[in-house]
């Protein structure tokens, strides 16, 4: 199932991309991103402190590159943005 996750991600993160540059529905597509990427950063942090060598979900699998704190600063970046965003569709 994992490995399933490992391919379809990149393709979750791309049609949040696309979700928010059309502004389609922003209260739910702001949810989504913060959801999405919220649970996201819990597993890189995870992986960054045990010190897991992993592949990145964004594209890892394609290109084979490495998990790093690029990683962690991309989802925590995306969370950020989308609290924000979020509370101005309140």
């Amino acid at each position: 199932m994992l490995v399933g996750l490992g391919y379809t991600y990149p393709f979750v993160e791309l049609a949040l991309g696309v979700l928010c540059l059309l502004d389609y529905n922003p209260s739910v597509t702001n949810c989504l991103t913060f959801a999405v990427m919220g649970m996201s950063k819990i597993g890189v942090v995870q992986s960054l402190l045990t010190k897991r060598k992993l592949q990145c979900a964004c594209l890892g699998a394609v290109f084979k590159l490495p998990m790093s704190k690029m990683t962690l600063f991309e989802d925590v970046l995306m969370v950020a943005m989308s609290g924000p965003m979020q509370l101005m569709y309140l």
